[in-house]
């Protein structure tokens, strides 16, 4: 009867009075034992060091015979123990051909000696094919190139892209290229992109073998 009683009592006792009393035997239990906790050390933020014989890959966005910025240059090449300066003058040569254009430019970091290469993309080369003069970026925006260019300078393009395209065949580059000039806003031989598109779908233009 007493257990009974007890058993009513403690179901009378509020949830969080009880909670608090279990919490509290536990507490007491781990005070009188002899558990030690030794907190690990929080994992070192300091990036492994740069190995001199490795080859790093850096891709950069700039603009063609244009002086980069250092602020811009140095958090991206400064941990590979290269000068921001020095290689901003290697881009800027390096981009001569291609003045106010935008373009990938590829480092080759190895032993903090850096090998640039330009990686143009199919906009670019288009652009430069239409020899339009140079225009200020900063005055002019949303420029439409209306220029003329002729299908062997597309599939010439298209020759070019064919290791970085997805496409089975070099016709389904070429007709990535004749998208691209249509995006531009440029002709190809006097005509519409899009039509010479349909043409090559319906056979009746007939691209090279790649």
């Amino acid at each position: 009867m007493g257990a009974a009683l007890g058993k009513k009592w403690n179901n009378k006792i509020p949830v969080r009075f009880r909670l608090s009393a279990q919490r509290r035997s536990r507490c007491d239990f781990l005070q009188s034992s002899q558990i030690r906790v030794h907190l690990t050390p929080a994992a070192s933020t300091v990036p492994p060091k740069f190995h001199p014989n490795e080859i790093k890959v850096v891709y950069l966005r700039c603009t063609g015979r244009e002086v980069s910025g250092t602020s811009a240059l140095a958090p991206k090449i400064g941990p590979l123990g290269l000068s921001p300066k020095n290689t901003g003058d290697d881009i800027t040569k390096a981009t001569g051909d291609w003045k106010a254009l935008r373009i990938t430019v590829k480092l080759t970091v190895q032993n903090r000696q850096a090998q640039t290469e330009v990686v143009p993309s199919a906009s670019a080369l288009i652009i430069k094919a239409i020899k339009e003069p140079p225009r200020d970026r900063k005055k002019q925006k949303n420029i439409k190139h209306s220029g003329n260019i002729t299908f062997d300078e597309i599939v010439s393009i298209a020759r070019q892209m064919l290791h970085r395209s997805l496409a089975r065949e070099l016709s389904g580059t070429i007709k990535k290229i004749l998208g691209t000039a249509q995006s531009l806003g440029c002709s190809v031989d006097d005509r519409h992109p899009h039509d010479i598109i349909d043409e090559i779908n319906s056979g009746v233009v007939e691209c090279p073998a790649g």
